[in-house]
């Protein structure tokens, strides 16, 4: 089935949804009435079954067609979905032994006249699996909005469960490690299904019992009983907990909503280490269901003013999340995140003076509101780097609203500087930024943007072009500085 990685897989397209576009004048005349289709696929090779995925709308005129029932029988074999038999210019009806071969084998046999062309087909398939992905979704955004609200209410586990039971149409229960109910929602299941689920539950639990040459747990297994389809997650947070879901039919953005519950239900039920975890936990849940940063932020400690810190190893190694757990640590903050080798803490509340850490360089933003977390996040960023090109252990972004710049009225300032900055994009404004602060020196400018030598003189040479000016005047570069530092600030 065709996946994308932007929402759940496109469902497939019943055939008696394309029979119904008029304009083809398609024509189901053997096998069954109803069919899905995944691709279509056209060929007129004697047996194209090494080239078939299973699924397809296969579109042929016969030009090879010699053993109707050998050919139809290897279709079958391979999944294809349907046969469509162009009528013209190799046949002017369809093979009768083709029509009884369709039957014998159960595949249905599309009669596709003159008029319509093999690509119209082709692209009505294609319509229509873009209509159908586009409801799908729909379905899907509806089914999570439901779950998150569900998740908001003061009981917030049994809530999700129901409003699941409700989206999927079935049976969900949550199962303790030891297979003992704990919520349930919907309508009763039967005693084998229950029997099935229990058992699905037993594959997927992280606490069952297995030799140490079998392979770990599975997180999801799905099962079908009498036609029921089944369904069994484990949710993180070490406790062993399982969703089963029994629903009466499984459409393909099932699994998506069933995930996302299976996250929502995995922070409410995760155990809580102390405050400090429990405000980290509401605040990712908060975060999820759609809440500004900023709403947020108290739940995380005293967010009325944050520093960002950046860092990274001073050997150059890969630093893990093990060690940025413990640079996080020692700065006081259990808010750290790894990026490939750079570490980014978050110290919230008015931590004071942030020290040097041994074996790390450490860049250090002003002080930030939560809404402007994102400026303190590029601060860090470039005190990082200037700490790295000048081999300072840690550097420490500073305001430039002091001093003569405070004389000049802020809104005239920053005027000026997008006028004068114009001709600049955005890297060549960063480059030049960065070389001035470090004196226009050319090789510590490379390490701090991580580019060649070669690219900041070419960058720098090109600032110079477009603003007109000599770079090497310093009344030129206080200028610029000027503006540059207001056009951050």
């Amino acid at each position: 089935m065709p996946d994308s990685p932007a929402g759940p897989p496109t469902p497939p397209i019943p055939l008696t949804e394309l029979l119904a576009r008029e304009e083809l004048g398609l024509r189901r005349i053997a096998g069954p009435e109803h069919a899905d289709l995944l691709w279509v696929h056209t060929s007129e090779m004697a047996d194209p079954y090494p080239y078939l995925l299973g699924g397809e709308l296969l579109l042929t005129a016969g030009v090879q067609l010699a053993d109707a029932d050998t050919y139809v029988a290897r279709l079958a074999q391979a999944g294809a979905s349907a046969l469509g038999f162009g009528v013209a210019p190799v046949h002017d009806t369809v093979p009768r032994a083709l029509v009884e071969a369709c039957e014998r084998h159960g595949l249905p046999l599309i009669e596709v006249p003159p008029e319509t062309r093999f690509t119209a087909i082709a692209r009505a398939v294609w319509r229509l699996m873009a209509e159908a992905r586009h409801r799908e979704l729909r379905r899907v955004t509806r089914a999570q909005q439901a779950l998150a609200t569900a998740a908001a209410r003061p009981d917030p586990v049994p809530a999700v469960l129901r409003q699941l039971a409700v989206q999927l149409d079935g049976r969900a229960e949550l199962l303790t490690a030891d297979g003992g109910v704990l919520h349930a929602a919907g309508g009763h299941a039967a005693p084998d299904v229950r029997t099935a689920l229990a058992r699905l539950a037993r594959v997927v639990s992280p606490t069952a019992p297995s030799p140490p040459s079998r392979k770990p747990s599975p997180s999801s297994a799905t099962d079908t009983r009498g036609g029921t389809h089944l369904f069994a997650y484990a949710l993180g947070g070490g406790q062993g907990l399982v969703l089963t879901l029994a629903t009466p039919r499984r459409d393909s953005g099932d699994h998506t909503v069933a995930g996302i519950a299976v996250v929502l239900l995995s922070l409410l039920t995760a155990p809580h280490q102390g405050a400090d975890a429990a405000g980290r936990s509401a605040a990712l849940v908060r975060l999820l269901l759609g809440a500004a940063p900023q709403d947020v932020a108290p739940l995380l400690g005293d967010g009325d003013s944050w520093t960002v810190v950046h860092a990274r190893r001073v050997d150059g190694t890969p630093p893990g999340s093990l060690n940025a757990g413990a640079l996080g640590a020692a700065l006081g903050s259990a808010l750290s995140d790894v990026d490939r080798e750079t570490v980014r803490v978050l110290l919230p509340g008015h931590h004071g003076a942030v020290a040097p850490q041994p074996g790390w360089t450490l860049g250090v933003s002003g002080p930030s509101t939560a809404a402007a977390l994102p400026d303190a996040d590029t601060q860090a960023s470039r005190a990082l780097g200037h700490a790295e090109a000048t081999r300072t252990p840690l550097g420490t972004h500073r305001p430039g609203a002091g001093g003569l710049a405070g004389l000049v009225p802020a809104d005239r300032a920053e005027a000026h500087a997008r006028t004068l900055l114009a001709p600049l994009t955005e890297p060549l404004a960063e480059t030049l930024r960065c070389w001035l602060s470090l004196h226009g020196s050319w090789d510590r400018t490379a390490v701090a943007l991580k580019v060649h030598r070669n690219t900041v003189r070419q960058r720098i040479a090109r600032c110079a072009a477009l603003l007109d000016v000599d770079l090497d005047d310093m009344d030129v570069r206080t200028e610029l500085w000027f503006a540059l530092r207001r056009r951050t600030a």
